[in-house]
């Protein structure tokens, strides 16, 4: 423990604390802090030395000594080390002695493991550290286990306190629930170990520490300037106590202070504790001066002496003690003799050097300074050669010990063969002498005999084995509480980790949120540049060109990438769209950013809880909550198995109906089979699986709409067929199944003739939509009508191929999910969601050329799949199929009527122009007639 006036005020301040820690059944910490309140009478010290009392029980302090297993050396040894824990730091010091100021080591227990195991041996333990294993070894095995119990539970405690969420967090973090890290659990795998009392705690201080077999054992030759320095302290310490009076048993100045012994030591033991953490330092007051003498005396050089002089009565007893001090004294002599010899051999090479200098200094002239050097280099060839004479004297005697070690060798083998004939002789020798005994002896006396001897054997033993089976049993439960908390400590870090990587990804949205919104605004400067000055023009033409330059890809490699936008999806569509016009290359990286940051806020919030809920379904079946399960999206993980359950309660899959369509259409080529060839390279062209003609799925694509067209040949095949199959193939991957997806989509969820030449049912639900956009959003209808606008320019292609090459392929999906499911009403909800999302943006456009130029990408910037849909499903009031129908019935007549007046139209005219044509012949003269 740390001594001196500095030593003392730190112990001050954690006295309130800790006294009591020393020894809870007694009542030390009263008497402690009435003698504080006498020492700190002056207002000066009480403003240097503030007293926290604490109104919790403080518990005892960990200390004590153990053996460490050390290697010096190839040797490995056991040294006696006094081992202290560190509370702030969770640090376990070991020093030399108790009585040393400064450590050898450290442990760090905050991300250690504990483990025992019975074979090492009784008492033995190990620290398990990143970097080092630290085996360590007890008095007893109680005071192993009490050492694991406590280091066990002030881990928990430090690693607890460190985990805790910081308070005034981000409040789109959910804090950890607190009740988890306060407490231990009451669960106890290993009853609580009793304190040793002789082996830890502060009065094993005042004891003599383990002696080793020889002086120098016990000294750590990897630490030498440590061992100096608390060598130094400690002869500095004694030498103050033996110069004041003489003699060292002169007990007049503990006197000042009257009370009882014990306490006494317990408060200093305990205040040199209170030192090694550190709590002040450089703290100086003198008023404290003769309180640290008596501290220092009792910590170094006769440690416990005081106590057991008043406690013992005879002076046998009291002569007993002294010695015993004198021969822990005299093995501390032996130690430092052969440090001071260390010391004075390394003085004398210094010694020697600088007469030397001072020769070669004080010389008059540069003849004897020459001489000197020439001295000097005539005893270096001396010793070389000396050196050179000894090192081939060392091989000529290594080559000699080499010889020797062989012969020994071989004599030690012979020697061996000898021994082991010997002992060959000697067992045939017993085996004949017990023969024979045997045969002399009476048969009963000798079964007698062997039965009671191995009944004794047997007994040993079983003996052994209950020992064995007790201290695998203890370690058994040992292993169990470490497994347990180490798991409690890795669940909390988790969650910890999990909060922190939350709040990370919220705000990384928050980011990617500003900087699209930024990215906005110089959208709207880059339209503007034409009206700006030239200095404002080229500023913002080099902002534009920094932002082009940038890229989301490199931007997520500099820090945490929680949520990497990749440039495919799983089905293989583009990301972010790349567009060929300049002014647009803004839009993409608008894109991105929305798109990570509308991933990076509803991962944890919104996809977990519905991809928990999508594990939870078992098997399918028609339902409200399936339905609105559908609506919300279907997981990657899910989707195939939904879409072809959805698929075959529609349709009817007769056996080997689309093989007899393959082999019919490999024998007979469909009229629509050159079409079909020029749509295949212009499918899907942002997806990686259609993009190159080699693509694997282009000769299924192919296939499939070969088949339909044979299957279906009212139809046979439509342009906006070949995205369609082209969708149900990504997501399906069989061929088959992709065919009846689109058999289902064509023929069951599509009203009739939406694919025939004369697509009128298209034409109509194009009327039909232009109704309900009219009364859902009649400011927009106005607006369109205003500037005359036909929307269906726009929409036509939505409603034909199901917004496929329109939509995000996230949102997209999600679109097709619930048409697959309830039919062409989704396709109206979320057209007029789309008008909906964008209405605020192109009401503030006023003209139809910007108007028709917008309309023509919005809808690829559309990410928050999540807004759209609670607009389709929830903003928007519902209308029924029925409705839907009857509008259709409605707007069909009509353009039949329509059809039929421009069919009667078209008759006429073609026969008028039938008419007309004999006359214009006869009117035309011909050349000859006109040269006549």
């Amino acid at each position: 423990m740390k001594k001196g006036p500095e030593s003392v005020t730190c112990s001050l301040d954690g006295i309130p604390d800790k006294l009591a820690e020393s020894n809870p059944d007694s009542n030390t910490s009263n008497g402690a802090s009435a003698k504080e309140k006498d020492m700190l009478s002056s207002p000066e010290e009480l403003e240097t030395v503030q007293l926290k009392p604490s109104r919790e029980k403080p518990r005892k302090t960990l200390c004590g000594y153990l053996n460490k297993l050390g290697i010096k050396g190839p040797i490995k040894t056991w040294k006696s080390r006094w081992f202290f824990y560190d509370e702030n730091k969770c640090h376990l010091l070991y020093y030399r002695t108790a009585q040393d100021v400064n450590p050898l080591g450290t442990i760090d227990l905050s991300s250690a493991s504990l483990d025992c195991k019975s074979e090492n041996g009784e008492g033995i333990f190990e620290i398990r550290t990143r970097n080092r294993i630290f085996t360590l070894k007890a008095i007893s095995k109680q005071a192993m286990m009490y050492w694991l119990q406590q280091l066990q539970m002030r881990r928990w405690e430090f690693c607890n306190a460190q985990s805790r969420f910081p308070v005034g967090s981000s409040q789109l973090v959910n804090e950890p629930p607190l009740g988890r890290t306060n407490v231990v659990d009451s669960e106890d795998f290993l009853p609580p170990v009793k304190t040793p009392t002789e082996a830890v705690g502060l009065k094993a201080a005042s004891l003599p520490a383990p002696q080793t077999s020889t002086a120098l054992q016990n000294i750590s030759l990897k630490h030498p300037w440590t061992e100096i320095q608390n060598t130094v302290y400690n002869i500095c310490g004694s030498k103050q106590l033996w110069g004041n009076n003489g003699n060292v048993f002169s007990f007049d100045e503990f006197q000042e202070h009257p009370g009882n012994p014990d306490e006494e030591q317990e408060a200093k033991m305990e205040a040199g504790c209170a030192v090694k953490q550190g709590t002040l330092e450089d703290v100086r007051i003198e008023p404290r001066l003769n309180w640290a003498r008596k501290a220092k005396w009792m910590n170094s050089g006769f440690p416990g002496l005081a106590e057991e002089l008043h406690q013992e009565r005879s002076p046998m007893d009291k002569v007993g003690v002294l010695q015993q001090q004198i021969l822990t004294l005299t093995e501390e002599v032996k130690s430092q003799k052969e440090l001071v010899k260390l010391l004075h051999k390394a003085l004398e090479a210094a010694q020697q050097e600088k007469r030397v200098s001072n020769m070669y200094l004080t010389a008059a002239e540069d003849k004897d300074r020459l001489e000197l050097v020439r001295h000097k280099v005539r005893q270096i060839a001396d010793l070389t050669s000396r050196l050179e004479a000894l090192e081939k004297e060392k091989k000529e005697l290594e080559q000699t010990v080499t010889l020797r070690e062989s012969h020994i060798q071989e004599l030690k083998e012979h020697v061996q063969l000898l021994m082991e004939k010997n002992h060959a002789k000697q067992q045939v020798i017993m085996a004949l002498t017990e023969q024979m005994a045997r045969e002399l002896s009476d048969p009963l006396q000798e079964t007698n005999t062997i039965t009671v001897e191995t009944l004794y054997k047997q007994q040993e033993e079983i003996q052994h084995l209950k020992d064995d089976i007790d201290a695998y049993k203890t370690q058994n439960q040992f292993l169990n509480s470490e497994i347990h908390q180490v798991t409690r400590l890795w669940t909390s870090v988790a969650e910890n980790e999990k909060a922190l990587l939350m709040k990370c990804a919220c705000l990384q949205a928050q980011n990617c949120k500003m900087e699209s919104k930024y990215l906005m605004v110089l959208r709207k400067l880059q339209e503007a540049v034409p009206l700006l000055p030239s200095s404002h023009a080229e500023l913002v033409r080099n902002l534009i060109q920094e932002a082009l330059q940038w890229d989301v890809k490199e931007g997520e490699e500099e820090g945490l990438n929680l949520n990497p936008v990749s440039e495919y999806d799983e089905y293989g569509f583009m990301t972010v769209p790349e567009y060929e016009v300049e002014d647009w290359k803004l839009l993409a990286k608008i894109q991105a950013l929305e798109i990570k940051s509308n991933n990076l806020r509803s991962q944890e919030v919104v996809e977990k809880p519905l991809r928990d809920r999508w594990n939870n379904v078992g098997e399918l079946s028609p339902s409200a909550e399936l339905k609105s399960l559908i609506r919300s999206g279907i997981p990657v993980e899910h989707r195939q198995r939904v879409w072809r359950w959805i698929v075959s309660r529609h349709c009817s899959h007769p056996p080997d109906h689309y093989q007899r369509l393959l082999r019919q259409s490999e024998s007979t080529e469909h009229p629509a089979c050159r079409q079909i060839e020029l749509d295949l390279p212009r499918t899907l062209t942002n997806n990686k699986h259609f993009s190159s003609p080699t693509s694997p799925l282009i000769p299924k694509l192919r296939r499939v709409l070969l088949a339909f067209s044979w299957h279906n040949p009212a139809i046979g095949y439509c342009q906006g067929l070949n995205r369609l199959a082209a969708v149900a193939l990504l997501v399906l991957e069989d061929e088959e199944s992709a065919f009846w997806c689109l058999v289902h989509i064509v023929e069951n969820l599509m009203p009739a003739d939406y694919y025939s030449n004369t697509l009128i049912t298209s034409q109509v639900d194009q009327r039909v939509f232009k109704d309900f956009l009219s009364e859902k959003l009649p400011r927009l209808m106005a607006h369109f009508e205003q500037y005359r606008i036909d929307v269906s320019l726009i929409t036509f292609n939505w409603f034909l191929v199901a917004f496929v090459d329109s939509l995000v392929s996230d949102i997209l999906l999600r679109v097709w999910d619930a048409f697959l499911y309830e039919g062409t009403k989704v396709i109206f909800r979320y057209a007029l969601a789309i008008f909906k999302y964008n209405e605020e943006e192109i009401l503030r456009i006023h003209d139809n050329v910007e108007i028709y130029q917008y309309l023509r990408f919005f809808t690829r910037m559309i990410v928050d799949g999540r807004k759209l849909m609670n607009i389709a499903f929830n903003d928007l009031n519902p209308f029924p199929m029925k409705l839907l129908r009857n509008r259709r019935t409605m707007h069909r007549e009509e353009m039949e009527t329509e059809l039929c007046e421009l069919e009667q139209i078209k008759a006429a005219y073609v026969k008028e122009r039938a008419e007309q044509r004999p006359q214009d012949l006869k009117e035309v003269v011909s050349e000859e007639e006109e040269e006549i």
